[in-house]
């Protein structure tokens, strides 16, 4: 092993790696100018390599959950002004940037530092609010943990600028984790702090011109760097990759993150992106694997993590989470799309989706074995506003009904077909060039001998023809005993025929939005 001189231990230690781990870092062998770092993990089934973490298993709980809700709040939040105000608030121009200098001054004297004592959180209840996403159907809770603005919202072990120490003086994450164990759902805590030393370096900047052309913000003053980041670059044109990233922030993010499972214990963790670092990343995937495994009594692995890049998931490894889209068939593993009813975090000036969108959207990915995500961004005060109440409302009398075909289910030999239901290209942020479904267009999940059929409006004609379920499609199910319509306790009409299942439907929905059928098999 090669000497390490006494100024790169100081280095790395500012980074957050303890003195103890000093000697675990070694030269690489190709240069003196590459340094890796071996990190302690949990001992347990699985090393952090791919050949390794490709005997992943996704665990049942996760196939049969279909719906979580999601908390995206944070500092970010205290001005209700939309996604990345951390960033942007930097970005001379910017509709953030111009509310800034309007509502608090310019970023040179009043930067995001300053932004964080207002975030108030002071209506904030974690046990009421993780009660109402219960009530509304979810099955697991997800809590930030630390977005891109590199402010933790736990108790951190290696982070000044955490929530319990500013901010609202709040253990966030803890809070969360102690109302989901109350209410019986699975706990999960999102990372965003990865892509942060880019993203976050436009509190370097200047502005370009203007009476404060050239006055450098606030994040230029050293005393600050360990928020804002020690960067000579600017990246006003954020690259999502890992080019420039010194290993030392790679590690930083490392020591952060094994701290936030180790201290709540999530059954699954979220990655805004690919799994980071390569094999700093593939440490922390094993690292939740193993601790999970401990916890389990060495039975089985229960955690999950996800990744926003399909090769992580083609083979083991992890689930594969898709922002705001749907994939284009059924996918062969569990996977998860995560949405906003508007903007990530809170924004005065969002509109948010209908509950059709929401309930069509849902439907629409389970029948495609996936899960759906759904974020509530909360307010300043940590206490959703009255539009965000009805849509949960709204949700919650759906659940109550069409729960039962949602649950537990497993894709059918098709998703479903109708006018709508060819791919859009790509399946990241597609949301938005998805049109709304109609009463032409049909979706199915199973569950042990029921066949469940949604049809995403009710038709004019009070009569649904299924070709599939006729006696001699070829994707026939067999012979049919029973067609039960959910929320309706009258029987139906109905009639299994050759060329198609014909249900003659009653005069009222049971539902304002999607209705279903349980289609019993023989």
């Amino acid at each position: 092993m090669q000497p390490i001189s006494r100024r790169t231990i100081l280095k790395w230690m500012a980074a957050g790696i303890p003195a103890i781990a000093a000697p675990r870092l070694l030269w690489g062998k190709t240069s003196r100018n590459s340094l890796r770092f071996s990190p302690d993990i949990a001992s347990g089934p699985f090393q952090p390599t791919r050949a390794s973490l490709a005997h992943y298993e996704v665990p049942e709980w996760f196939r049969n959950a279909k719906f979580g809700i999601w908390a995206h709040w944070g500092p970010q939040s205290a001005p209700e002004y939309g996604d990345w105000y951390a960033r942007n608030m930097y970005i001379q121009g910017s509709d953030q940037y111009q509310y800034h200098v309007k509502t608090y001054g310019h970023p040179s004297k009043f930067g995001f530092k300053d932004i964080i004592p207002t975030w108030k959180a002071d209506r904030f209840d974690a046990d009421y609010l993780v009660g109402l996403y219960k009530k509304a159907g979810a099955r697991y809770f997800m809590s930030m943990g630390v977005h891109h603005d590199n402010f933790d919202l736990w108790h951190s072990t290696y982070n000044r600028w955490n929530a319990v120490n500013m901010g609202p003086h709040k253990d966030i994450v803890g809070l969360f984790r102690q109302a989901a164990l109350k209410h019986d759902l699975k706990f999960a805590v999102s990372d965003h702090l990865w892509i942060s030393y880019k993203w976050f370096s436009t509190s370097h900047g200047s502005d370009f011109n203007g009476p404060e052309a050239g006055v450098p913000y606030d994040g230029q003053n050293p005393d600050y760097w360990d928020f804002y980041h020690d960067i000579n670059s600017v990246h006003t044109h954020l690259s999502w990759d890992e080019t420039g990233i010194p290993e030392s922030w790679k590690a930083h993010w490392f020591k952060r993150i094994k701290d936030l499972i180790d201290q709540y214990q999530p059954d699954l963790l979220y990655c805004d992106g690919p799994i980071p670092f390569e094999d700093w990343g593939l440490a922390i995937v094993a690292h939740l694997y193993n601790t999970n495994y401990q916890r389990n009594g060495g039975r089985e692995i229960t955690a999950v993590y996800t990744s926003k890049r399909q090769e992580d998931s083609l083979v083991g490894t992890c689930v594969l989470d898709v922002e705001r889209g749907v994939v284009d068939t059924i996918w062969p593993r569990p996977w998860q799309t995560d949405t906003c009813i508007g903007h990530w975090h809170y924004d005065v000036r969002a509109h948010y989706k209908t509950p059709k969108m929401i309930i069509d959207m849902l439907v629409d990915i389970v029948s495609r074995n996936g899960n759906l995500m759904l974020n509530f961004p909360l307010p300043n005060s940590g206490m959703l506003d009255d539009k965000e109440l009805a849509i949960l409302e709204a949700i919650t009398k759906w659940m109550q009904i069409h729960g039962e075909a949602i649950y537990d289910t497993r894709p059918w030999k098709i998703f479903g077909y109708g006018p709508n239901s060819q791919a859009v290209k790509g399946s990241s942020f597609n949301e938005r060039n998805r049109p709304a479904l109609t009463a032409d267009d049909i979706r199915f999940t199973t569950k042990g001998n029921s066949l469940y059929v949604f049809f995403m409006g009710w038709p004019q004609s009070q009569q649904l023809q299924i070709p599939q379920l006729g006696r001699t499609h070829e994707l026939s199910p067999g012979r049919i005993t029973h067609v039960r319509l959910l929320g309706y306790d009258a029987p139906l009409s109905w009639s299994q025929q050759t060329d198609a299942l014909v249900v003659h439907l009653p005069a009222t929905a049971p539902s304002p939005l999607a209705d279903a059928l349980e289609v019993k098999l023989s």
